[in-house]
């Protein structure tokens, strides 16, 4: 996606315009442009925590989709979408590097830059060999840029997203926007992403082909043109597959399957925001044929039937049947689920898809506002497995706590209510700059804090904004109970970010505990313990020293308790309730197409148990969805794990492919991130990097031709020596154990092949410290690879970061799992079977980790005995910045 989708309202998803200034930090366009600003302070590029080695990385803003990748004159080019002001999205523009070999990369000036009325947002780059476009010479042909002008305020187009073209005769190097733009527009504002490529006739001849989105309707629309100027509609393809979310930059190319010539398929990518399979960004894919008019995809998947089992509720006969109701008081209507169950999709809703029958629960009646909850009447658990389908918003259960009340305790500074005409100058805080005390409290910004007025560092004196700074310091207290507990919310800053933005406790005046907020408005419950600071004096500071996006705190009810904080559960979930405790918990992915959730409820079977559905938040995808609950012998398949993915990890997003590469290789390179937590990973002064380079191909399967993956050879010649290696076949005993340092890095590929044996999971871990690690196994009950980061390091910084992944993956024919797993300091890319199933994600070792902590590596087996049969361990090389800079801290 182009833009933030959590600040994109569910109801009307569109070009997310954001009006941030151009000038930042005394950095003009044109100074950017030309190069300044770029690049970070000689000396320190490369040295930060979580810097990558060998996946590209600007070397300081924010990045996100990769654009326009081309080979040209023996220079791979790697266009992206970048902020050249800012470490979050904004200000999008065409970032660009080079490289002679797809690993060495260097950062090249902004390319096409955002102008006051459009930012440019994803598109391709075509070599134009014959000058069909004449924006260049038959002496001199251009390269082509085709990318989605997102209009602005200032535009005649406001509002819209068309195509557009800028063209390059100094071999991509400058790049000037064409006069005659938009060359295609169907006054849409989500219409993007174009793809273009030359499509050779049958009968001789040929024409530009492009695949663009409608990315709220679910279609890829495919044009044809002669000279990338004027553009005809051929056909249409979807909705098909996975629809949960906005679908966003397709491509579509031919592969020969297993090198045959005489069967060549055509593959249709289409990446997905949210709804993928391990939630928020992914990639699809479709294979198929294409005419030269329309793809015709053979890998569409039906909708499927009903699992088999006893029905527990349908809610098609239009009532709740027995289902009790609490809609919160005075909401405008009907509450959140209303008196009856919906037929689908609402007033003001997106499409609801994927429910059965003619009814289903949706909480979206009178909107994202309003909250309640519904249960169902007590039934006997008789069965292994309790099936259903659920949609709607991903806030996850934290907690019991559904209301705001503060716990018992002492407030202090009275909770900020000082009287009308008063400041907490008065009261006898101090402050800095912005946050003078005289200025303070606010009357204005956050949600859920209680009285009327607060400390919120964006309401300051002068003009509000995220750019105000200060420091507001409390009297003296007496630590006088165990805990702290306070209601927080605004943004939060990384360590190593250089912006302090965050609570301070101080004793003595020294720091002894921090908080700050989620990067959210709404206020929720926080705190420390403080019990060994018990009858000592201490302070409390706010201190603002961030700017941009989320670059303020907001503070309320400050309190002194003997029960630490417990957060507000700001929850749309569907929970199993036994003798009266939540034990079994799920939520929607942000999507209003339904999928099926399985819970084992085996332990509670001859128990009384009830359901009930829970709608407390009000903000954003702050509504679920949920129907045909079965009791069932056997878990069902979500549907999204019947389709076809490029990765089954969380963050390989918006991939597409290189064009006019040499003996027609298709390669593949994805932005590895996902944008449930893109704009809050702990990086600085960079956001965001790239996968590696994939080299794709067909191969036939028992399901048909499907994708195989693997990095690029010149990936591997980054590695010249083994570091250790296991040959001869062992047994790999219950338990965790630690290979010898001569295996430990964190910039290194793994190759190892095991098989499960009697163990029900087994494999390797990772990027480990003793107490943490990413763990890379096997599931054998389930054939499924995965990864699991919940323990890989810093996972807090978002609640929707630390996960499972999983692939389903078969045991090839003597029972193996041979897998080749890349390791680059924040990231782990695993290739499964040559490539048939891959894995990517992010993972932050702790602060640490940056001192050779995090870098063991240890094998496990759970349950029985494993047995492994080969393990090679390979330092790579560093390739983004110089070695002196960056060392590849390989070894103890």
């Amino acid at each position: 996606m182009k833009g933030d989708p959590s600040t994109m309202h569910q109801k009307k998803i569109g070009s997310l315009q954001l009006c941030t200034a151009l000038t930042v930090a005394g950095l003009s366009l044109a100074a950017v442009l030309a190069g300044a600003g770029t690049a970070a302070a000689a000396g320190t590029a490369g040295d930060e925590q979580f810097r990558p080695a060998y996946h590209y990385t600007p070397q300081q803003n924010w990045m996100n989709d990769p654009n326009g990748m081309v080979f040209y004159k023996g220079v791979y080019h790697l266009y992206y979408q970048h902020n050249p002001f800012g470490n979050q999205w904004g200000n999008m523009s065409w970032g660009h590097a080079t490289s002679t070999d797809l690993v060495h990369w260097k950062e090249q000036p902004l390319a096409i830059a955002t102008d006051d009325q459009q930012d440019i947002f994803s598109g391709s780059v075509v070599v134009d060999k014959n000058n069909t476009s004449g924006l260049g010479t038959a002496e001199n042909p251009p390269l082509v840029a085709i990318f989605t002008s997102a209009y602005k305020d200032a535009s005649p187009y406001r509002g819209l997203q068309a195509q557009s073209l800028a063209y390059s005769v100094d071999e991509g190097r400058t790049w000037t926007k064409y006069s005659g733009n938009p060359v295609l527009n169907r006054n849409s504002a989500n219409f993007r992403d174009p793809k273009v490529f030359w499509y050779d006739s049958p009968g001789g001849g040929g024409y530009w082909v492009m695949a663009a989105v409608e990315a709220t309707e679910h279609k890829v629309l495919l044009y044809k043109s002669g000279n990338l100027k004027d553009w005809t509609q051929l056909s249409e393809f979807g909705p098909a597959n996975a629809t949960g979310g906005l679908w966003e930059c397709p491509d579509l190319f031919p592969l020969a399957v297993d090198g045959d010539p005489a069967n060549v398929k055509w593959v249709m990518v289409v990446n997905l925001n949210p709804g993928g399979v391990a939630g928020g960004s992914a990639g699809q894919y479709f294979v198929g044929n294409f005419d030269g008019t329309t793809f015709t995809s053979e890998t569409t998947k039906p909708g499927g039937a009903l699992p088999a089992g006893t029905s527990l509720a349908g809610f098609n006969d239009g009532t709740y049947n027995g289902w009790t109701v609490s809609n919160e008081p005075g909401n405008l209507k009907e509450g959140p689920f209303a008196g009856a169950p919906a037929a689908g999709t609402l007033a003001g809703q997106n499409p609801v898809t994927g429910f059965a029958g003619a009814g289903l629960v949706n909480s979206f009646n009178d909107g994202d506002w309003p909250v309640g909850s519904m249960d169902s009447p007590e039934f006997t658990v008789d069965s292994d497995y309790l099936n259903f389908l659920v949609g709607g918003g991903q806030h996850p259960r934290v907690s019991d706590k559904l209301d705001n009340t503060p716990p018992p305790g002492d407030l202090l500074f009275n909770g900020f209510e000082v009287p009308d005409g008063s400041t907490l100058a008065d009261a006898g805080w101090a402050g800095t700059g912005d946050l003078e005390p005289r200025f303070q409290p606010a009357t204005a910004g956050g949600d859920f804090y209680i009285g009327a007025k607060r400390i919120n560092t964006f309401e300051t004196g002068g003009a509000p904004g995220d750019d105000r700074q200060g420091t507001l310091t409390s009297p003296s207290f007496t630590v006088n109970r165990n805990f702290m507990s306070m209601l927080v919310g605004g943004g939060h800053r990384t360590a190593g970010s250089g912006q302090t933005l965050e609570v301070q406790l101080l004793v003595n005046g020294t720091v002894v505990r921090t908080l700050a907020g989620d990067d959210a408005g709404a206020l929720n419950w926080k705190g420390w313990d403080v019990s060994e600071f018990a009858g000592q004096q201490a302070q409390l500071r706010v201190v603002d020293q961030a700017t941009g996006g989320w670059g303020h705190l907001t503070l309320d009810h400050v309190m002194l308790t003997d029960q630490a904080a417990v957060p507000r559960s700001d929850e749309t979930t569907v929970n199993l309730v036994v003798d009266g405790k939540v034990v079994r918990t799920a939520t929607g992915a942000n999507s209003e197409v339904l999928d099926w959730a399985s819970w084992n409820v085996a332990e509670f079977r001859g128990r009384q148990a009830s359901i009930r559905v829970v709608d407390n938040n009000r903000f954003g995808w702050g509504h679920i969805l949920a129907d045909e609950f079965i009791a069932s012998p056997r878990p069902a398949t979500p549907r999204l794990q019947t389709y076809d993915w490029l990765d089954y990890g969380r963050d390989y997003y918006a991939s597409v492919s290189f064009s006019n590469m040499p003996q027609d290789k298709r390669v593949m390179l994805g932005w590895m991130n996902n944008w449930d937590y893109a704009n809050s990973i702990p990086t600085s002064p960079w956001r965001s990097a790239m996968s590696l380079p994939r080299e794709v191909a067909l191969t036939q399967t028992a399901d048909g031709p499907r994708l195989t993956q693997k990095a690029v050879q010149q990936v591997d010649g980054l590695g010249t020596k083994e570091s250790y290696a296991e040959k001869r076949a062992r047994s790999i005993p219950a338990g965790t154990h630690p290979l010898p340092a001569a295996a430990w890095g964190d910039v290194q590929r793994i190759d190892v092949t095991f098989s499960p044996g009697s163990a029900s999971k087994a494999g390797i871990t990772v990027l480990g410290n003793g107490g943490k690690s990413t763990v890379i196994g096997y599931d054998k009950a389930a054939g499924e690879l995965y990864v699991d980061r919940s323990n890989s390091g810093s996972t807090d910084f978002h609640p929707l970061f630390a996960s499972v992944e999983s692939a389903p993956v078969t045991v090839d024919g003597s029972g193996n799992v041979t897998l080749r797993i890349y390791v680059d300091r924040s990231s782990v890319e695993v290739f499964a079977q040559d490539g048939l199933r891959t894995i990517t994600d992010q993972v932050f070792p702790e602060q640490a980790a940056f001192q050779q902590d995090a870098n063991q590596v240890a094998l496990f087996a759970e349950g029985g005995t494993a047995r492994l049969k080969s393990l090679s361990v390979t330092p790579l090389s560093q390739s983004m910045f110089q070695a002196a800079q960056l060392p590849a801290r390989n070894g103890k």
